[in-house]
This record gives C-alpha cells, structure tokens and sequence, in this order.
C-alpha cells in the first residue's frame, strides 16, 4: 500500500488558504473537496478506510436506485438520468471551479476517462434492455459475476497481489449471492448475454477506475463520466421529454444528490483499497437492496435470501479481518 499512496493524485484545491479566512475566501460548494482533503490526511491510507468508503458508497447506489424505481414508472429513463447528470455535474464543476475545467483540458488521462465511460454508459444500456427479458433474481446474480470478473483482472492488469483471504471473500459473497437469488433453471439466451457483457464491462471499468485514481481526483471522474452521460442522454431526452411534476423533480434532485455522494465515495475508495478488494465490498449492495425492499415495499424475504445475506456478511468480515491484518504487516 506504502507505493500507492505516494501516487494519489494532487488535490484541486491548490489556492493556498487560511482557515480563519474561510468564510471571506472560499466558496461554500469549494469547502467541500478541502474539508475532505484535511479529513484523509488525519487518516492513514490503507484498506480498511476504502472498505468503509465503499460500503456508504453501495449504500447511497442502493436508495438512489430506489428513488428511480419510484420515477421509472411514470417517467423515460433518459429523463431521470439526464436530470440526475446534470445534478451531478454541476455540483462537481462549482465544487472544482476552473481549476477542475483547466485540468479536464490538460488531463494526460482524458482517453482513459473518456473510455470509462463510454464502457459504463454501454453496461447500463445493455442490463436495462435484458430487463424486459429476465427475473430480476437472475439478472442480479449474473450482474454479480462482475466482482469476480474484477478479482480475475486485477493481477494481469493492475499488477495486484490478490491475497488468499480476497479470494475466499469474493467466493464466499458469491456463494451468497448465488444462495439469495436462486437462479437455477437459467438458461442461456441474447438476454443472458447481454446482462454477463455488462458485467463484464463494469468489472473493467472498476480496474480502470483504480488506474485513473492513482493519478487524478475524485471530481476529476465525476466530472467526465456525467458530463458524457448528459450529453448522450440529452438526445434521448429531448426526443422523449416529459413534463415532471413537483414532487418528481424534487426526487430526480434527490438522485443526483445521492448519486453523487456514491460516485464520490467509491472514487475515493479506489485510491485506499485495492480492486480486488472493492469487488467485495460491492456485494453489500445486495443487502441494502433487502433492507430497503422490506422498508419501502413490505417484500419479506424468504430463508434463502437470509442465509445468502448471512454469507454475504461474513465475506464482509473475513476481508476486512485480512486487509487489517495486512496493514499491521501480516500476510493478508
């Protein structure tokens, strides 16, 4: 971990500053990246601080995928993804001013940020059109090969020691997941392959994420991935418009809002855990996707769901136990 930290990029916010003067100097929305700047110097870089990062990040994806579901079924979803990309965008370029638009220009990694995410912007389109074609059971645990496929790739392409106790994480969350879905009877189809590209492609994207975040900022990444997405959903948008009414606008606001603080949280857990690492921390999602099915919708799940939920857990436990041992100069 010693190496990747000594390559974290620069943080944006170079104007030298006095505290006491902040009020007077600082913008509210550029308080923001130099309060999270002083955060992480007070904490020691290592996995377990994007452990921590990446369970609020799948946390904040889990009711903002929720707040869509609620818009989905009156509204297109171009209209709610342009919406929700514009939230994020601008908040990241007030946040980052010119300093971020002068390093958005002049980035070395420009065709690596803009390759992200035009591989996410596929992935999404590819699992929502097999949507109409699968159970939401099945399309979750093929979707949830995409963990693994990151922990296969991180060694050939990162150069990443995927210790034995990430192996048996990741194995252990997907027997989970495998357990809560239920997905026997799945039989190979365009939708199945569909769903596995998309995975495919999102474990790639993890990899080129840990890539991009050794060397530049969290609203670096923010910044181009939503600013592509606002320009493609933008057509769509434009051809499909709908007028929303108050309350789904104040939801589709709510969704950048969340979908942000995600998007941030897990850039910056990209710079302190390893890929292989992130790929367990993502099975969390699952249970949150529980929690909140229970609480929103009353769906009770059945035993199978608990005991899947259990092995997630204990994935969860055994790679923070690792990655701990790891830091203090175990093995791992």
């Amino acid at each position: 971990m010693g190496a990747e930290s000594s390559e974290r990029a620069p943080q944006l916010a170079a104007i030298p500053i006095n505290p006491d003067d902040w009020p007077r100097t600082v913008p509210l929305a550029a308080a923001v990246p130099l309060v999270w700047s002083r955060m992480t110097k007070s904490v020691r870089p290592g996995a377990t601080l994007g452990i921590g990062l990446g369970v609020l990040a799948y946390a904040a994806f889990s009711v903002h995928d929720a707040d869509i579901k609620w818009l989905v079924t009156d509204l297109p979803v171009w209209e709610i993804v342009f919406a929700r990309s514009v939230t994020i965008f601008a908040a990241t370029l007030l946040a980052g001013r010119r300093a971020l638009a002068v390093r958005a220009v002049t980035t070395p990694m420009r065709a690596a940020l803009a390759g992200r995410a035009v591989l996410l912007l596929t992935a999404w389109l590819l699992y929502y059109a097999a949507a109409r074609y699968l159970p939401l059971a099945q399309m979750l645990t093929l979707y949830f090969a995409a963990p693994v496929l990151t922990t296969l790739m991180a060694a050939p392409l990162l150069g990443e020691k995927v210790t034995t106790a990430r192996w048996v994480s990741v194995g252990v969350g997907f027997a989970g997941v495998l357990v809560a879905c239920d997905p026997f009877g799945l039989r190979f189809s365009l939708p199945v392959l569909m769903v596995l590209t998309a995975a495919a492609l999102w474990g790639y994207s993890v990899i080129l994420m840990r890539r991009i975040a050794r060397r530049e900022s969290s609203l670096l990444q923010m910044l181009f991935q939503n600013g592509f997405f606002m320009a493609v959903t933008g057509i769509g948008t434009a051809l499909t418009w709908q007028q929303p009414s108050a309350a789904q606008m104040a939801l589709m606001l709510a969704s950048g809002v969340l979908g942000g603080f995600g998007q941030f949280c897990i850039f910056e857990a990209a710079r302190h855990a390893p890929a292989s690492v992130m790929a367990t921390v993502e099975y969390t999602s699952l249970v949150w996707a529980f929690v909140l099915g229970y609480a929103i919708w009353g769906d009770i799940p059945d035993l199978a769901v608990w005991i899947g939920a259990a092995l997630i857990l204990v994935a969860g436990v055994l790679l923070l136990a690792g990655e701990r041992r790891a830091e203090r100069g175990g093995d791992g």
